[in-house]
């Protein structure tokens, strides 16, 4: 495996057009698949990026005498991410993940450039001829810990520290509040941007300002545990592990995490390569296949609210329970989805809207 940061992979890809071919030993070139990932951050993040690493090397772990990744970290979401994956391909790498959804636009452009090249576009949502979609159900994780959020408030007041108000994040925190007022109608829930998937002075701002304002549960949808670490200092009730169990960085305030299981789908997706089988398609799996778990609950959770939590997981699993069952009302009171209907899998990215009780 080889780990390039944004910087040298250029510096890597003109080296490697450089080097002459003699004494390398081709059969061995030829049977090995290059199979390139692109991260937002690193894989020490313990979140996001750690997720998709942890993937990555259980996909090795399967298929890794036929596999070679290449890493590259710390690409942000624009111009650069363009070169990288195309650095990427004029390297000979056959499959190319981008593994954030700010890289859409240049992901596609480099797509239509190197059409023998299978690209994966993480939470996209526009496939191409060469180009899939992957992405993990985060908001029945969601509808699972706005559960255990609504029970356990003693101000009735929970914040959401966001990243970016795209569709994604949107659908976490709807779950994540329908399932709190669902136990608690009289949860409200506060929402904070911070223009970023990994700041952690930001989002440690962020949680203090929100915690002088009376929260005292606080979950986010960014890569890394500062919110927790916050939430840890101050003594307040808890929060949420996103992407991986953050218990390690506050044992005491991290209540549960939702962890993102992305092995499985790199395992099939790389399988898929070296049988000739890729097809473009758009994957969406959760809590059913087990794409997205539930951490280990923290000891100081009730019994009956762990009970509560596992039932709701349970019921998402079995079909029973659809996180976005009607009637819904949006945040100014206006009926969105009636009784007996729910958001869609089409709906969903068109959702620019706030449910009832979350402050946005």
């Amino acid at each position: 495996m080889t780990i390039l940061t944004r910087r040298n992979v250029l510096k890597a890809g003109a080296a490697a057009a450089a080097l002459p071919l003699i004494g390398i030993p081709r059969a061995f070139a030829q049977e090995k698949l290059k199979v390139g990932f692109v991260l937002i951050g690193s894989p020490d993040d313990n979140g996001w990026n750690f997720g998709h690493d942890q993937g990555r090397k259980k996909m090795l772990d399967a298929l890794g005498d036929k596999v070679e990744t290449t890493v590259v970290t710390n690409v942000a979401e624009g111009p650069d991410s363009e070169r990288v994956f195309r650095e990427l391909a004029q390297q000979g790498h056959k499959l190319i993940y981008a593994t954030s959804f700010g890289y859409g636009d240049y992901v596609h452009k480099v797509a239509k450039q190197f059409p023998d090249v299978k690209f994966e576009w993480a939470t996209g949502n526009q496939t191409a001829p060469n180009l899939s979609t992957y992405n993990a159900r985060f908001h029945e994780g969601r509808a699972v810990i706005g559960t255990i959020a609504g029970l356990m408030t003693k101000s009735n007041i929970g914040a959401y520290i966001g990243s970016f108000p795209v569709p994604e994040v949107r659908m976490g925190i709807n779950a994540f509040a329908i399932a709190a007022r669902k136990v608690n109608p009289q949860f409200t829930l506060k929402v904070v941007y911070v223009d970023s998937w990994f700041d952690p002075a930001k989002e440690a701002d962020a949680a203090r300002a929100l915690i002088d304002q009376g929260v005292d549960i606080i979950t986010q949808h960014t890569d890394g545990p500062a919110a927790l670490q916050v939430a840890e200092e101050r003594g307040i009730v808890g929060g949420f592990g996103q992407g991986a169990d953050m218990s390690a960085f506050a044992p005491n305030a991290h209540l549960t995490a939702i962890i993102d299981n992305w092995g499985p789908h790199y395992i099939k997706s790389v399988q898929s390569v070296l049988d000739g089988t890729w097809v473009e398609s758009s994957v969406w799996d959760g809590i059913a296949s087990g794409e997205v778990e539930i951490g280990p609950f923290n000891k100081k959770i009730p019994a009956d609210v762990v009970a509560k939590a596992e039932e709701v997981k349970k019921a998402i699993a079995d079909g029973s329970l659809h996180p976005f069952a009607g009637p819904l009302k949006d945040n100014t009171g206006a009926e969105r989805v009636a009784a007996g209907d729910v958001i869609d899998d089409g709906e969903f990215w068109a959702v620019d809207w706030y449910v009832e009780g979350v402050q946005a």
